[in-house]
């Protein structure tokens, strides 16, 4: 009997496993390098949270005017997906530096070794208009995961910080892990904060 096999979401997310070793030094010292790039998310969001109140609540990531636009007009500007699929990229990149995933020094533009496939969708085809009034509800199971899933997260990089400082390795197990977390977590925020798909994210860590 032939399976029908089920479409990949359309949110991907990935980031490269480090082939050579991993900087001690860069290491030991993250909290503190990750300083500089952490003011600038912090200015970008701060910033445009305060000059529009369409953001509300979201930080720099445009939420309740890609909403109202969805819901009266069946549109999503594509300039203001382009700034909402950038900003998560950034962020990303940093929160992959943070985690110790890369040692290279977060980029504001260039992709580097995290990668985010998000496509644009056509709000007229593919978004339901009414579907992004409930999401935030809808998505509360992926809350409960995540919290605990985040948990996991942390100590797999308390474990990892040891193990780069011994070997200058990330274990692979622990890398995947902490990946597919900041995967299932970007597919929650894409599904509820973007608006970009009505695909219900799955539950799981992989692809």
């Amino acid at each position: 009997m032939e399976q029908t096999r089920i479409p990949a979401y359309p949110v991907q997310f990935s980031v490269d496993y480090p082939e050579r070793p991993l900087s001690r030094l860069s290491t030991l010292f993250r909290p503190i390098l990750i300083i500089p790039i952490i003011i600038i998310v912090a200015f970008i969001e701060g910033q445009t949270s305060d000059a529009n109140t369409t953001f509300l609540f979201a930080g720099g990531t445009l939420f309740v005017a890609p909403l109202l636009l969805i819901l009266f007009r069946k549109k999503y500007p594509r300039w203001w997906f382009d700034w909402n699929v950038a900003l998560l990229k950034f962020e990303s990149r940093v929160t992959a530096y943070f985690l110790l995933l890369r040692d290279e020094y977060p980029s504001t533009d260039e992709e580097q070794a995290v990668h985010i496939d998000i496509p644009y969708p056509d709000a007229a085809t593919d978004l339901n208009r009414w579907l992004p009034l409930v999401k935030w509800i809808l998505a509360i199971p992926h809350y409960v995961a995540l919290i605990f899933l985040g948990i996991g997260a942390l100590i797999a990089v308390i474990i990892a910080w040891f193990a780069i400082l011994i070997s200058g390795r990330y274990p692979s197990g622990l890398f995947s892990y902490v990946v597919g977390v900041l995967r299932w977590g970007t597919r929650v925020q894409s599904y509820m904060l973007l608006l970009v798909t009505d695909r219900y994210p799955p539950f799981r860590l992989g692809p």
